[in-house]
């Protein structure tokens, strides 16, 4: 006589009973900390004759700051969005080229291309668009050499460039990221590959990399102040020129990293913001 045996379910795991009030290993400390230096610096800064004075001398470099890199990112996005394409092209020589200039730049620190820029290419490209422009009859050229060989335009040219190679892997990664049927489908309905790369892959794309974008924005930020070593009135110069005049390094500095410090956390919340429009739900 056969005998069946039923399987039993398995008896389902108890629930972890849930915790009553806050959690301190859950809470952000990170954010207390800051908000907790943010608000010592702030209670010395209404205190304080010296770190009112440093405030005042120090926020007439945060439009520079700003202005910086605004200009710096733009020209950075274009670059990065041709080398980034050179870096998924079937064609040869687009593809080593892009590839030169990616690995080139990434593989050297963004201080050495700055300096590269601003005391070796900079010069000589600047001379050679005003002369082009004196010869030829066209002004603004000549204009843009001049702004090419003054220290913002050096300064602006060197970021722009070094954060080109980084946000050609940004738009590379972006790219790749779109299954290939979608480049077939577009082909299919007789596209050209530029067609569909400028109609279909890229509007994807740059969706994607919309968070990764702005970070590095935010980095391009921070990274101005190595503008301050080609004498750029940027917020770290205006720092340095006031601890020099007055050897009141520990209030500048602090208010420095302060002044900085609040720049980037509303840029991050904003690419928060941004990141959470954008995500499409699964």
């Amino acid at each position: 006589m056969a005998v069946s045996i039923e399987r039993q379910a398995p008896l389902p795991s108890p629930r972890p009973p849930r915790r009553s009030g806050l959690d301190w290993r859950t809470w952000p400390w990170w954010a207390v900390m800051l908000g907790a230096f943010g608000l010592w610096t702030g209670v010395a800064i209404l205190n304080s004759p010296d770190y009112q004075a440093t405030v005042r001398f120090l926020v007439r470099g945060i439009p520079v700051t700003l202005q910086l890199t605004v200009i710096a990112y733009a020209i950075a996005l274009i670059l990065g969005l041709i080398a980034g394409l050179g870096r998924v092209s079937r064609n040869v020589v687009f593809y080593n080229l892009s590839t030169l200039y990616v690995e080139f730049i990434r593989g050297v620190p963004l201080l050495v291309v700055l300096f590269y820029v601003a005391f070796v290419a900079a010069p000589p490209m600047g001379d050679a668009l005003i002369q082009a422009g004196q010869a030829w009859g066209l002004p603004p050229l000549a204009e843009l050499g001049r702004l090419i060989r003054s220290e913002m335009g050096r300064a602006v040219t060197g970021l722009a460039i070094g954060y080109g190679a980084y946000l050609a892997e940004v738009y590379r990664a972006g790219i790749e990221s779109i299954p290939r049927g979608q480049m077939e489908a577009a082909r299919s309905l007789g596209m050209t590959y530029w067609q569909a790369m400028r109609l279909v892959i890229l509007p994807q794309a740059i969706r994607n990399v919309l968070p990764p974008l702005g970070n590095d924005f935010i980095a391009m930020l921070k990274d101005t102040a190595l503008a301050s070593v080609i004498a750029v009135p940027e917020l770290m110069y205006v720092g340095r020129q006031r601890a020099a005049g007055t050897f009141r390094y520990f209030e500048v500095y602090n208010t420095v990293a302060l002044l900085y410090l609040a720049m980037t956390l509303l840029l991050s919340l904003l690419v928060r913001l941004l990141e959470r429009r954008t995500t499409v739900p699964r």
